[in-house]
């Protein structure tokens, strides 16, 4: 019976693990849950360790191959293994340091061969190393490492404003050939519309002139066969006279053109009949030549 009143217990939590001596030895691990020991047996709890994840943010400050001074924010994530928790708790004292002094040894044993551009696009495989690394070494000692998170790396403050000055340059120069090659677009395709326009402005001006000229031939003719005695030449006199009375009218009922006169007079439409008359002979003269 009394025996019975010297046995203790002690209570484990579920995340954690318990180290239990026998006269200063290690003797078990305690799981979670309730657990019974004999102090009188030479039984104690030495210890309680966790089995939760824990978070060890490490800064490591180091020189890339370009010779360019950053820091670099390393988050690892770590763990107790539930099995070998005799080896977590016995070997190491301080963990947390000779985590740290690893990842030290490890990055800044790989940044140095990095320029800083290829450090920012493979901080993943600096990460990698670091867990590689530490597995084999943490293991050991009953720790398992779960994940290791390059955070961010940091360049000196005129390093990153050299930095964007030049991804500024380089947008600025990407920008000015892409402005460049709009305007190119745009003043060739400016200058196939001036061309089309006057091409088209010509055809027109020629089907015009050609429809004036049938007109006044048929005027001519019929003119010519109703009044007997006219000759084509007078009836042309009479229809540019005619038109030049027109002219002077449209330009008296409009407000808004803007005219320059030069010094002329009835007598001036001779001259125009005599060059508008040997434009209908011309005219003539190659639709013949055409037939």
């Amino acid at each position: 019976m009394g025996n019975a009143f010297c046995i203790c217990f002690g209570c484990i939590d579920q995340a954690s693990i318990g180290v239990i001596e026998r006269w200063g030895r290690f003797d078990r691990l305690a799981q979670p849950g309730f657990n019974f020991f004999n102090p009188f047996a030479g039984e104690c709890l030495a210890g309680v360790l966790s089995t939760r994840i824990s978070s060890l943010d490490v800064k490591i400050e180091t020189k890339t191959k370009d010779n360019v001074f950053v820091q670099l924010l390393c988050s690892i994530q770590y763990r107790v293994v539930r099995q070998n928790a005799d080896d977590a708790f016995y070997e190491l004292q301080n963990p947390k340091e000779q985590i740290q002094a690893y990842v030290f040894d490890v990055v800044r044993a790989h940044v140095p061969r990095m320029t800083l551009d290829e450090l920012f696009e493979q901080k993943g495989e600096v990460a990698k190393a670091v867990s590689e690394e530490l597995e084999k070494v943490m293991g050991a000692y009953g720790y398992s490492i779960e994940h290791i998170l390059m955070v961010d790396i940091i360049p000196d403050a005129s390093v990153r404003k050299a930095m964007n000055e030049i991804n500024a340059a380089q947008r600025l120069q990407l920008a000015s050939v892409y402005k460049g090659e709009a305007e190119k677009v745009f003043l060739v395709k400016k200058a196939e519309a001036e061309a089309e326009s006057k091409y088209l402005g010509g055809v027109g001006v020629a089907r015009q002139r050609q429809a004036i000229t049938d007109g006044l031939r048929e005027n001519i003719l019929n003119f010519s066969h109703k009044v007997e005695g006219t000759t084509a030449k007078e009836v042309m006199d009479l229809i540019m006279v005619t038109q030049y009375f027109d002219t002077i009218k449209d330009l008296g009922n409009s407000s808004k053109n803007t005219t320059v006169f030069i010094p002329h007079g009835p007598g001036h439409v001779r001259d125009i009949t005599d060059q508008l008359r040997n434009g209908l002979m011309e005219a003539s003269s190659a639709k013949i030549n055409v037939d």
